[in-house]
C-alpha cells in the first residue's frame, strides 16, 4: 500500500508474524527530506543481506534531495516479487514525493493499492485543535470547559496540515508565556494564527508617514474591491503593519473548504489584485504609482494564464489545455493568441477595478483613514468603515 501523508516522507515497512523463528533487523536511513524504515526479517537469514546494506549506505551521505528518481535496493525489489500469500507478509510504504519514486518500485504486483491522504478538512482541523488544546493550559470557565473556540480557528485555517496546527498551538503558548499569562486565551490563538499565516509583525520597522499613507490607500483599494465584487472571498483582516516582506496586506478567507474554483471567483480575485494599483493611481496620480503592486500583478497574471492555458476559459484559445512549459512547441500564431487572451483578461480586470473604485471612492477614503488610525482592521471593522460607522474597541 502506498500512502501519501504529511507525517513523514518515505517509509517502507516489512514485517512478519514468525517472531520465534526469525530475527527482525531495523535499518534507519536518513538523507535530507527522505528516510527509509525497513523491517526486514528474510534478508537477515540470506547471504544477500550485506549487499542490501552496502546499497543503502550511500544514502547516509546525501545532503540534499535528489533531482532524479529514488532507486530502491535491488534486493528489495527481488523480495517484493518473491512474496507469496502463505508468507504472511504485509508491505506498507509512505511518501510525500511519489513522483520521485523509481518506476520499478511502483510496478504492478509490488504496491498495488494507493491511498491518498489529503490535508484535513474543517472537521479534521477542529479535532486536531481540540486534541492539542488538551496538551496546554488554556482558559476554562466555571464548569472547567475550554473557553477557546476551536471551531473558529478551524474555519480560519483552510489548507493547514496537522503540523501547521500543532505549530500554531505552540506559538500561542509561547505568546501567553511571554505576556506572563497563566493560560492561553482565544486572543493568543488568533495572534499565533496570524503570525504563522500572515507573517510576524515588524513593529521595529520605520515607516515614513508618506509611505504609510500610500500603503493605507493601496490596501484600502484591495479591501473596497473585495467588499463590492461578487465572488470575492470575505475579508479577514486588513493591515498597514509590516509583516514579513510586505508593508501591508488584505487577508481574505473562504467561507469553507474549497475543492474547486469558479470562473467568477478567479475573475474576482484578479480584480482584488488590481485594486491596489488602481487606488494608487486615483489618489496620487499615474506618475506616483509604486512597485508595491509587483506581487499583485504577478498573482493576477498567474490566474489569467491558468484560465487560458489550463482551464479552457478563453473563447479564442478554446476548450483545450496547453502545458506552460512546452509553449515553445506551439505555432507562433497560437502563442500570440494565448498572449493576447492573457493580456485581455488583465486589461478587463484593471478596468473593472477602476470603474468600481471611482464609484466607491468615498468608501476608499473611509477605509484608508481607518487603517491610518488603527493600523489593523478586522473584516467587520472594514465593513463598519464603509458604512460610515465608528469603530469601537473594548481593548
Amino acid at each position: 500500500m502506498h500512502f501519501q501523508s504529511d507525517c513523514y516522507d518515505h517509509a517502507l515497512f516489512i514485517c512478519t508474524p514468525r517472531w520465534s523463528l526469525q530475527f527482525i533487523v531495523v535499518s534507519l536511513v536518513f538523507f535530507s527530506f527522505y528516510y527509509y524504515i525497513i523491517l526486514f526479517s528474510p534478508l537477515f537469514l540470506s547471504s544477500s543481506f550485506p549487499l542490501f546494506l552496502s546499497s543503502s549506505l550511500p544514502l547516509f551521505l546525501s545532503s540534499s534531495p535528489p533531482s532524479f528518481s529514488l532507486s530502491p535496493p535491488p534486493q528489495l525489489l527481488v523480495e517484493l516479487d518473491g512474496f507469496e500469500e502463505n508468507e504472511g507478509l504485509i508491505v506498507i510504504g509512505a511518501t510525500n514525493f511519489p513522483d520521485a519514486l523509481d518506476p520499478a518500485l511502483m510496478r504492478p504486483g509490488r504496491f498495488d493499492r494507493h491511498v491518498n491522504v489529503a490535508l484535513p478538512d474543517i472537521r479534521g482541523r477542529k479535532a486536531i485543535l481540540d486534541h492539542y488544546l488538551t496538551t496546554i493550559t488554556v482558559e476554562r470557565d466555571d464548569n472547567n470547559q475550554i473557553v477557546c473556540d476551536s471551531d473558529i480557528m478551524a474555519r480560519s485555517t483552510p489548507g493547514a496540515s496537522g503540523a501547521d496546527l500543532a505549530n500554531m498551538i505552540n506559538a500561542a503558548a509561547l505568546k501567553a508565556s511571554t505576556d506572563g499569562s497563566k493560560y492561553v486565551t482565544q486572543m493568543d490563538l488568533e495572534y499565533a494564527r496570524d503570525k504563522i499565516l500572515m507573517g510576524a509583525e515588524r513593529t521595529s520597522a520605520f515607516i515614513t508617514p508618506e509611505n504609510k499613507k500610500l500603503t493605507a490607500y493601496h490596501e484600502g483599494g484591495h479591501a473596497v474591491v473585495a467588499m463590492h465584487t461578487p465572488g470575492a472571498h470575505p475579508i479577514h483582516k486588513a493591515t498597514v503593519m509590516p509583516r514579513g516582506r510586505a508593508l501591508g496586506m488584505v487577508w481574505q478567507l473562504p467561507t469553507g473548504d474549497q475543492t474547486s474554483v469558479t470562473m467568477r471567483q478567479m475573475l474576482a480575485e484578479m480584480d482584488v489584485c488590481m485594486g491596489g494599483r488602481v487606488a494608487e493611481e486615483m489618489i496620487f496620480g499615474s506618475d506616483e504609482v509604486t512597485s508595491g503592486a509587483v506581487s499583485d500583478l504577478q498573482r493576477a497574471t498567474s490566474i489569467a494564464k491558468r484560465m487560458v492555458l489550463l482551464y479552457g476559459m478563453s473563447e479564442r484559445v478554446g476548450k483545450t489545455q496547453h502545458d506552460p512549459d512546452r509553449l515553445h512547441l506551439l505555432a507562433p500564431e497560437t502563442r500570440q493568441v494565448i498572449d493576447d487572451e492573457v493580456k485581455l483578461l488583465l486589461t478587463q480586470s484593471y478596468e473593472r477595478a477602476q470603474k468600481l473604485l471611482k464609484k466607491h471612492k468615498s468608501d476608499l477614503e473611509n477605509v484608508a483613514k481607518g487603517l491610518l488610525e488603527y493600523e489593523t482592521l478586522s473584516g467587520k471593522e472594514v465593513q463598519d468603515c464603509i458604512d460610515g460607522k465608528k469603530i469601537i474597541r473594548t481593548t
